[in-house]
């Protein structure tokens, strides 16, 4: 499982900078729960990192801000039964958080006019409304 974790096409993990812990997960499981340690804290400092490029960090940085502690953000995974596949899951979910996080900013949008006849329909509301205000307005003092 000693491989560099590729997060975008230009961007990947060498191991050396992602730091595994193993504890023994919750829930159902029976005797094998009390024995093995499948649980998976997979993290990565994001802030000291060699790997990645400067531009990416600050964007990084910025937009996992709430998931960070002191720079470093944390996966755990225990959905399943063997160390071996929750490693994998836990190594997919950062690789995608990250991946998440860095994308560049969708393109402002461009503005444009109303068409003419949106315009038009649109007087022609506002003039309906006010004819019904006004007859509102016209009724006998005395109704009332």
């Amino acid at each position: 499982m000693a491989a560099d974790l590729t997060v975008t096409s230009r961007w990947s993990i060498p191991e050396a900078e992602l730091s595994e812990r193993f504890s023994r997960s919750s829930g159902p499981g029976g005797q094998g729960v009390n024995t093995t340690d499948s649980r998976v804290e997979l993290s990565f400092d994001l802030a000291h990192a060699h790997s990645v490029p400067e531009t990416l960090r600050q964007r990084a940085l910025a937009r996992l801000s709430h998931r960070l502690t002191n720079g470093v953000i944390t996966i755990v995974a225990s959905e399943c039964r063997a160390q071996l596949a929750n490693r994998q899951a836990a190594r997919e979910r950062l690789a995608q958080v990250l991946a998440e996080a860095v994308k560049p900013p969708p393109p402002k949008r461009k503005r444009t006019k109303p068409t003419k006849g949106s315009q038009l329909r649109r007087l022609a509301t506002k003039k309906r409304r006010g004819e019904v205000k006004r007859q509102r307005r016209r009724g006998d003092p005395g109704d009332g």
